[in-house]
This record gives structure tokens, sequence and C-alpha cells, in this order.
């Protein structure tokens, strides 16, 4: 039996655009459930989500908390003091805005958000994303009600009692439509019948990525391979100049950010790819082949366990960061020619797919808060 009452809730993390996107992706899943009064998210200041929540039209309140850097450097002397200075001013958030849950989805804001609300004891969820954990959640799972998690065996670092497999949220627009296959080709100015490969390093780009295009873009060029390329920010106008310098733009379309991922992916035959969490959870959901290069940048080196995930399935290739610029591009081609192994990766990333993860979060949400209300 379910109440009538309506819920606040509040929703941490961010960084990069996997942690935000699914994050929004949960509020909206909640917002569609009709139950929920209000919902705020609780951020690091000066990260992607303070811009990139209120656009989605949620309200953002930012923290002064920073990562540790993985160099000795200055800026980790402050670490102690922000992160203080964060769980401070989260308390005051969670005592203000008064939530019947906090979700931590990931990122720097995550820590000191879900650390205040056990002190408050407010019911918290973490949403794991990845298939290691890292040792924020490990250590905040001993407060959480739930974990919400994307791969099976995650009781390795979380109580099983608490594990609830849900996937990963993505986006609702990324559901491929046969009407959207003419319309996508002519948005990214390329031609239906020749192959494409889509080149995505994650919302801020990705080094390795670029500069290998970079290397083997007269050899593609030459081939008559198209490629859609989101460099990030940092170096789209070096692309645009390769590009042009290369009188290349017939086959290579370069962009900055692409917005619109269910059109990008609508065009790719073969799609080469950072390994993060988010990237992962739309691959196999639009079953797309893909060819995975983990970022070694990252905490625990989780990408490349996110990557080997896949590759035991069948479902993807992997190539190391290290080996990508001599590797990569002849795999992506040689996997162009190949329609029975694209056949074959499409088949299995597919059986790995959760579409309804949002929604299965929001259901897993109210039925926490739910049972919290017989019980007062």
């Amino acid at each position: 039996m379910t109440t009538d009452k309506k819920y606040k809730i509040i929703i941490s993390g961010g960084g990069t655009g996997g942690h935000i996107f699914p994050a929004i992706a949960i509020a909206n899943a909640l917002v569609e459930t009709g139950k929920i009064d209000d919902i705020l998210f609780v951020g690091a200041k000066g990260k992607m989500e303070m811009e990139k929540i209120p656009q989605a039209g949620y309200k953002i309140i930012g923290l002064p908390v920073a990562g540790l850097q993985r160099r000795i450097t200055v800026a980790n002397l402050t670490f102690p003091f922000k992160l203080l200075k964060s769980v401070w001013q989260a308390r005051a958030v969670v005592r203000s805005f008064k939530p019947d849950v906090v979700i931590g989805v990931g990122g720097y804001a995550s820590g000191p958000t879900l650390i205040a609300a056990n002190l408050a004891r407010i019911p918290t969820i973490i949403q794991e994303q990845n298939s290691y954990a890292g040792l924020t959640n490990k250590w905040l799972a001993a407060s959480a009600s739930k974990i919400c998690v994307a791969y099976s065996g995650m009781n390795k670092y979380f109580p099983e009692k608490k594990i609830i497999l849900t996937g990963n949220p993505v986006r609702k627009n990324l559901i491929l439509s046969p009407n959207l296959m003419s319309d996508a080709y002519k948005m990214f100015n390329l031609i239906q019948d020749k192959q494409t490969i889509l080149v995505i390093g994650g919302s801020m780009g990705a080094k390795t990525l670029n500069e290998t295009v970079a290397a083997h873009l007269d050899e593609l060029n030459k081939k008559s391979i198209q490629v859609l390329w989101q460099t990030g920010k940092s170096f789209y106008s070096k692309a645009k100049q390769i590009v042009k310098d290369q009188n290349a733009e017939q086959n290579i379309s370069v962009h900055e950010f692409i917005k619109d991922m269910a059109s990008a992916y609508a065009v790719a035959d073969v799609v080469i790819s950072r390994a993060g969490a988010l990237a992962i959870a739309e691959l196999c959901v639009v079953a797309k082949p893909v060819i995975l290069v983990p970022s070694p940048n990252v905490a625990e080196d989780h990408q490349t366990k996110n990557a080997l995930a896949l590759v035991k399935e069948n479902a993807a290739i992997c190539i190391s960061d290290e080996k990508a610029q001599t590797e990569l591009i002849p795999a992506a081609i040689r996997l162009l020619e190949d329609v029975e192994k694209q056949h074959m990766l499409k088949t299995n990333i597919a059986r790995l797919a959760k579409p309804n993860a949002a929604a299965d979060i929001a259901k897993e949400i109210l039925r926490l808060l739910e049972d919290k209300s017989k019980h007062l």
C-alpha cells in the first residue's frame, strides 16, 4: 500500500557528464511518479553540474569541495579544509531543505552531502555506476539504506542485503527510430551510404583519442571512411584546422560537444569510446559495435574494469590507452570490414542493456520512503 505523501529529495554529485546525466535521468523519473514535492541538487562549485543541472530545469547549490590530485600538489594541502567546509555547508543545506532522502551519484559533492545526511539521520541511497566501487562509496555504504548498482558481483564491495541491480540510467531520447537515420546524416553533413566511425571521449573529450584520430586522419580520409568526432573544448579548434589542412571536410564532421546523442549513435557503424559508466550504459541500449579505450587517469583504474566486464561477455573490444596510437584505428577499420563480428558485438552488448534503469531506481527510492512512512 502506498501513501499520498509527496517527498523532498536531494541528489548530489557531478563533475562529469557520467555523473550528471544519470542524476538528471533519476530526477526526471522521480518527477514522473507524481510523488515528488521538490528536488534539490547539490554539486561542486565551478564544475559542469552548475551549468547542466539548471539547463535541465532543476535547482542546484554548489559546495567548495574539490578532489585530491593523484600527484603531489599545493592544491592537495587545501583539501581537508575544503572538505570540512563542504560538510558544514551541506549540513546547513540539509537542515534548511529538510529532504526525506539524499541520493549520491558520485563526484566530489556526493561525499560531504551524504555525510551531512547521515549526521541528520536522513536515509541515503548510493547509485554506484562502475564495476569497481570507489573508496568514498565503499565508506558511505555502511550508512546507506540501499545501493543501486550497474554490474553483478558488487557484493565484493558492499553489503549484499543493500544491493539492487538496476543498471545505469541513460537519457530517454536515446531510443533510435527508423525516421531518425536520414535526418541524422543531414544534421552532421554526412553521406548515408558511407561507413561512419563515431569517436566520443566523454563530455570533455579525450587527449589520446583526439591525437590518435588526428594522426590517422589521412588514412581514414583516403579510405573514404566518415568520422563523427566529438573533441571536447580543448582540442576542437586544433581538430578543425587539421581537417581543413588535409582537405577532409567531406568525410570528417568535427564537434566540440554533441547534444543529440541519439542522432550521433544513429549514424555510427562503429563507436570508439572511453569506458565511463554512462558511455557503456548508453552503448548497451543503442547496441552498437564498440571499441573501448579506458582512460588511465581515473581512480582505481575503474574504466579498465568497466571495459573488461563487457569484453568478458564478447560485447566489446578493448584497447589500452598506451596502445591506442598504433592499434586503435587499424582495429576500427578491421571491424568496419567484418560484418559478422559487428553482428556478434551488437547482439551481445544488447543483452546487457537496462533501458528502464532510471525508473527502477525511482521505484526503489519511493519504496524506501513509503516503508519509512509506514513506520512513523
